[in-house]
C-alpha cells in the first residue's frame, strides 16, 4: 500500500534496517495493521481476542528479518499484543519499534506487549527503536513490555533505543532463561527537556550454565529524569554481568540500581555501575579541532550511545 509521507519518514527513524513491504512484515498504523505479508519460513496471524499478532518462526528460518514497526500519527492510546513462537533452530532477526508524531494537545500512547517463546537452539536478535517528534503540546507516551522464554542452547540479544522525543517511557522486561542459554542485552536511552524514563529488568538464570550480559548507557539532559534497575537472580550454576553507564547534563536527575541475587552457591553474577558529567579534557580536546561546545557534547554523546 502507499504511505504517507509523515509515516515513511518516522519508518526510516526506527526501523534501522529499511522498512520493506515484502517478506515477513507486519505495519501498525494508529491502532489499525494496515499492511502485512508472509515469508516461506515466517507466518503473521492477526489474534482474534484482541489486538496484536502471533508471528510464527519456522526452525528452517536462517537468516531472515521480520518487520513489525508501529507508527502513530494521531492521539489515542493504542494497547497491542504480539507473541513470537520461535521454532528449535531457528536464526531470525525481528525488527520492531514505535514511532510518534504528534501535532495535537492530546496524549498519543503506545503500550507494547511483546511475549517471545523460543525453543531450543536457536538464534534470535531482537531490536527495538522508540522515537517521538511533531510540535504538539500533548504527551508522547511509550510503555513496552517485554516477556522473553529462552530455551536451551538458545542465543538472544535485545537492543532498545529510544532516540529522542520520548515524554515519557516505562520499560518492563522479563526474562527467564534455560540451561546453557545466553542474553545479551543493550540498553540505550537519551531524555532531554522534561522528560521522564523508568526501566525495570528481571533476569532469571534458571538453567545451568546460562549467562546474560546486560549493558545500559543513556543521556540526561535538561530537567529530565532516568530510573534504571537491571535485577539479574542466579538460581543455578550460572554467570551475570550488569553495567549500568550514564551522562548527567544540566539539570537532569539519573538513579541507577543494578541489583544481583544468587540463589545458588555456584552462581556468579558481577554489577557496576557509573554516573557522571561530560569529561572535560574530551571537550577541549575537540574544541582545539575547531568545534563549538555543543558540536563538541554532541560528538562524545553520539559516541558514547553507539
Amino acid at each position: 500500500m502507499k504511505l504517507n509521507e509523515v509515516t515513511e519518514n518516522v519508518l526510516k527513524v526506527i526501523d534501522s534496517y529499511g522498512f520493506k513491504q515484502e517478506g515477513a512484515y507486519n505495519l501498525r498504523l494508529n491502532g489499525m495493521a494496515v499492511c502485512h505479508g508472509d515469508s516461506r519460513h515466517i507466518s503473521i496471524v492477526r489474534k482474534e481476542d484482541k489486538p496484536g499478532i502471533d508471528i510464527h518462526i519456522s526452525g528452517e528460518t536462517k537468516d531472515e528479518q521480520v518487520h513489525i514497526p508501529v507508527v502513530m500519527s494521531q492521539p489515542g492510546i493504542d494497547v497491542v499484543y504480539n507473541d513470537f513462537f520461535v521454532e528449535d533452530g531457528a536464526d531470525v532477526t525481528i525488527v520492531a519499534g514505535c514511532g510518534i508524531h504528534g501535532e495535537g494537545c492530546s496524549e498519543t500512547r503506545h503500550d507494547g506487549i511483546h511475549t517471545f517463546h523460543v525453543g531450543k537452539n536457536a538464534n534470535v536478535k531482537y531490536v527495538e527503536n522508540h522515537y517521538a517528534e511533531g510540535n504538539g503540546t500533548g504527551g508522547k507516551v511509550l510503555n513496552p513490555v517485554t516477556k522473553i522464554y529462552v530455551g536451551e542452547n538458545s542465543v538472544f540479544t535485545l537492543e532498545t533505543t529510544q532516540i529522542k522525543g520520548v515524554d515519557s517511557t516505562k520499560r518492563e522486561t522479563y526474562v527467564e532463561l534455560a540451561a546453557n542459554a545466553k542474553l545479551f542485552v543493550t540498553e540505550k536511552l537519551m531524555t532531554h527537556d522534561a522528560q521522564e524514563a523508568i526501566s525495570n529488568m528481571d533476569v532469571e538464570l534458571n538453567g545451568e550454565g546460562s549467562s546474560a550480559r546486560i549493558i545500559s548507557r543513556s543521556v540526561a539532559k535538561g530537567t529530565s529524569k532516568q530510573i534504571f534497575h537491571p535485577r539479574a537472580i542466579g538460581n543455578s550454576q550460572c554467570h551475570a554481568h550488569v553495567q549500568c553507564d550514564s551522562i548527567i547534563m544540566d539539570q537532569a536527575a539519573i538513579s541507577s540500581i543494578p541489583e544481583i541475587n544468587a540463589n545458588h552457591v555456584d552462581a556468579q553474577i558481577i554489577h557496576e555501575a557509573a554516573i557522571g558529567r561530560i569529561n572535560d579534557e574530551q571537550l577541549i580536546k575537540l574544541r582545539t579541532f575547531g568545534m563549538t561546545e555543543e558540536e563538541a557534547e554532541a560528538v562524545i554523546i553520539e559516541n558514547f550511545l553507539k
